[in-house]
């Protein structure tokens, strides 16, 4: 939406909901949200590090009197770069899904630092998450910080007269994602259910819960979608990125009908449309992804797929990270 420039910083969307972008969207650079109402409050989600997150809780302490303590704060899933920063936060009280709370726990920070410490040992799968994500971000100092509250599969709060329905609509991105909708305000923060502008990643799926969790978005009266990844939109952002999901799932299972592996899929499936789309080698994830809800009987481990991405990106076949094109992040 040309209402509110994709730059990075506290952006106010009215009715006292405000978002934390981080262009340009890709690996690691999330979104987050801020509910306030009076001296009441409610972050949605942290960043992928100490120094992000400690900048935007300043920014946010800066901007609006009403966060300069933290009441509550709403994981919409497990990834670190929406979790990461929950120990600075402290006192708060936590809320996410159960799912999420448990995929947290089996995926601590420590675990990330590790993969790329020791990076020259694991290959290629490490060598190019950190050209992804480990130069970036720092984790030695995060502390796996737990969610005080979970619920299973709808949650009401109040933030000040505010009505915030939590809602889970996992497994699709992650095993628990949810979404934090406003019906008053008309104004719902996506998590990762939504990316705009860049290539998704299906961790868990199956796709059609992801499919069913957009069509969620598009029946509600919203007018502001606060994305995980990516620019502010509305319904027609949503729709788009459906689009893709329905796209792929075509397209992959015409692939594996035809005996093509995973990796062949991948090359053969047409990003044409989404070309301006960042991250393709994405695709390499989400096809493996679907052929394992076909009924794939490999099971390729995370870093397998890690180098996978990186021999796609080698050989060209994807759209460039375009991390350098934005130039410096800053505020706005």
């Amino acid at each position: 939406m040309a209402r509110w420039r994709f730059t990075k910083g506290l952006h106010d969307i009215g009715k006292g909901c405000h978002a934390y972008l981080q262009p340009d969207g890709g690996w690691g650079w999330s979104n987050a949200g801020l509910i306030v109402d009076g001296e009441e409050n409610l972050l949605v989600d942290t960043l992928f590090d100490l120094r992000l997150t400690r900048e935007m809780l300043d920014a946010m302490r800066d901007a609006v009197p009403a966060a300069r303590s933290i009441r509550t704060l709403v994981n919409t899933h497990s990834n670190g770069d929406h979790t990461f920063g929950n120990q600075l936060v402290r006192g708060a009280e936590i809320i996410t899904t159960r799912a999420t709370a448990e995929e947290m726990l089996e995926r601590p920070p420590e675990h990330l630092a590790a993969l790329i410490r020791d990076r020259d040992q694991l290959g290629d799968g490490a060598q190019f998450l950190y050209e992804m994500m480990g130069q970036y971000f720092h984790w030695d100092d995060v502390v796996y910080t737990a969610p005080t509250r979970t619920f299973e599969e709808r949650m009401e709060i109040k933030v000040g007269d505010k009505e915030v329905q939590l809602v889970k609509a996992g497994p699709a991105h992650t095993r628990g994602d949810l979404l934090v909708y406003l019906p008053k305000e008309r104004i719902v923060f996506t998590g990762d259910l939504l990316f705009v502008g860049g290539h998704p990643v299906i961790w868990a799926g199956p796709i059609t819960n992801w499919i069913k969790a957009c069509d969620t978005i598009l029946a509600w009266d919203v007018d502001v979608v606060v994305p995980g990844h990516g620019p502010i939109t509305d319904k027609t952002g949503v729709a788009h990125f459906k689009g893709y999901l329905d796209y792929i799932n075509v397209e992959a299972r015409k692939c594996y009908d035809a005996g093509l592996d995973y990796y062949e899929a991948a090359q053969q499936i047409s990003l044409d449309p989404y070309a301006d789309w960042i991250d393709s080698e994405r695709i390499i994830l989400n096809v493996a992804a679907l052929y394992r809800e076909y009924g794939m009987v490999e099971r390729p481990g995370i870093m397998t797929l890690w180098a996978d991405m990186h021999r796609f990106h080698q050989a060209g076949l994807c759209s460039c990270h375009r991390r350098a094109a934005f130039g410096p992040l800053k505020a706005g």
